[in-house]
């Protein structure tokens, strides 16, 4: 970026240097998995791919910075330029962090490892305030009253709550200022604080603070509730991911590639081969009705890999989007149909994790699977498609975990109502235009294909969904 027409290093600071005491762990809490990562991949991922950081510095709890440096090996985040222990205290942080960087003017934000949510809207309109302001924060409003007690645990003052934000990060700084108010706070005898906007404001009141609206998905992880709910804020978060700007760009990450489709004859599963055959990725194609390849059956997942390692010689991408909506109520659900609904929806994705998965390490590749909006809760008549939709994602989550050091990603699309073929059997003719487009949810799977992202599951949404009864395919 530019300040006043030259150009500034923007600097990002990933702060990890807690220890999980309150969560009951023997190692810190960013080094605990969620959704296929550590929470501190998770935050590095957001602040190393944004288009705006050039450089990357991670504070690390002391005698764990060999993780650190195993993740960033693994993961081959290139913009991390040091990986250095941290303080006691989040200042002696901030003040080693500071140390570490040149002394040049730059752009410095700071990120807790433990906020794994933060969006890229945030991360951006930090830097871009930074173009008229010498320090940024993030907050949110408070929904709640807050209320300022006394050491008895007595009301003193219960403030406007209109006027009151719930302070997140990033903290974002001109290296100038920062520096400027740690050096004066250290002329301080009595100098404590929680936080480096903190500073700013104490010892350099005249240098105003502006904030970006933040996100309530961004929360810091502390107790061990916060475990669960950021873990399930993966599962139904809409995640941004990174889209090739060109067709020229997509024909540059696909030609020579493999990818074979479960699913393939029609529908979603036929415009993801489409599409990837046109970007110049050698398809392979499987259904029922056109290779009379049945997923629930092992066997003809197996003769299916071994077509495509026939042809190519390596298997890059594997799309299952097979499946079944049976309906009606479980007590009305012939044994025929449980068993055959449970084989298709559920135990053909297992099976084809398993016969696929040496493959996939062999190319460091992908397995992308497709869930349905029924599975965050099961509804009246849908019983074993939301239930097998649930598994589905629970799968894709404990996939990703165990494959993470193979170098194979696993995520899962969750799109919603869509114009299928498997959908209008179901439901019949729906009002024009209340779904969305298969050719949609096609682009978005080969995003998430082409991407380092493992363990989400990715909404595909249009902008104003109808009505109830949102059922994915």
């Amino acid at each position: 970026m530019t300040r006043q027409g030259t150009p500034v290093k923007n600097v990002a600071v990933l702060l990890a240097g807690g220890v999980g005491a309150r969560i009951g762990l023997d190692i810190p809490k960013q080094l605990l998995k969620v959704a296929g990562k550590t929470i501190l991949e998770h935050s590095l991922i957001a602040l190393h791919e944004h288009p705006l950081v050039d450089e990357v510095v991670i504070m690390m709890a002391p005698g764990h910075l060999d993780a650190v440096r195993e993740i960033v090996r693994a993961g081959n985040y290139t913009k991390v330029n040091a990986i250095l222990e941290g303080g006691v205290t989040r200042n002696e942080t901030t003040l080693k962090a500071l140390s570490g960087i040149p002394p040049e003017p730059c752009n410095i934000l700071f990120h807790d490892a433990v906020r794994p949510l933060v969006t890229q809207r945030i991360i951006t309109e930090c830097f871009e305030a930074l173009q008229k302001h010498g320090a940024v924060d993030v907050a949110i409003p408070s929904a709640d009253t807050i209320v300022e007690v006394d050491h008895d645990d007595v009301i003193r003052a219960i403030p406007p709550r209109a006027q009151l934000r719930r302070g997140q990060t990033p903290q974002a700084f001109r290296s100038d200022v920062i520096r400027a108010a740690y050096a004066k706070a250290g002329e301080d005898p009595h100098f404590e604080t929680t936080d480096d906007c903190s500073v700013v404001l104490r010892y350099l009141p005249d240098a105003p603070i502006v904030v970006v609206r933040g996100d309530e998905r961004n929360m810091k992880v502390t107790e061990p509730i916060d475990v669960y709910l950021a873990d399930k804020l993966f599962q139904l978060t809409s995640n941004d991911v990174p889209t090739p700007g060109s067709d020229q760009e997509y024909e540059a990450l696909l030609t020579g590639k493999t990818l074979v489709v479960f699913g393939g004859s029609y529908g979603i599963g036929a415009d993801i081969a489409a599409l990837a055959d046109r970007f110049g990725a050698n398809v392979h194609s499987f259904s029922r009705s056109s290779t009379q390849t049945h997923v629930e059956r092992r066997a003809d997942i197996e003769a299916a890999a071994a077509t495509a390692i026939a042809a190519t010689g390596r298997v890059d991408f594997v799309v299952n989007t097979a499946g079944v909506l049976p309906r009606g109520t479980l007590l009305d659900t012939s044994e025929e149909t449980i068993f055959a609904a449970t084989e298709i929806n559920y135990l053909a994705p297992v099976f084809i994790a398993q016969v696929f998965f040496p493959h996939l390490a062999a190319t460091k590749g992908a397995l992308l699977l497709f869930t349905s909006s029924s599975y965050t809760r099961g509804r009246s008549g849908y019983s074993l498609y939301s239930s097998a939709k649930a598994a589905t994602v629970n799968l894709t989550q404990a996939l990703a975990d165990e494959w993470a050091g193979d170098g194979v990603r696993v995520n899962c699309i969750n799109p919603e109502r869509t114009a299928t073929p498997m959908r209008t059997k179901a439901f019949g003719q729906e009002p024009l235009g209340s779904l969305l487009d298969s050719e949609t949810v096609a682009r978005t799977s080969l995003d998430v294909l082409l991407s380092r992202e493992t363990g989400h599951i990715f909404d595909v949404r249009k902008d104003d969904p109808f009505g109830p009864g949102s059922e994915g395919d």
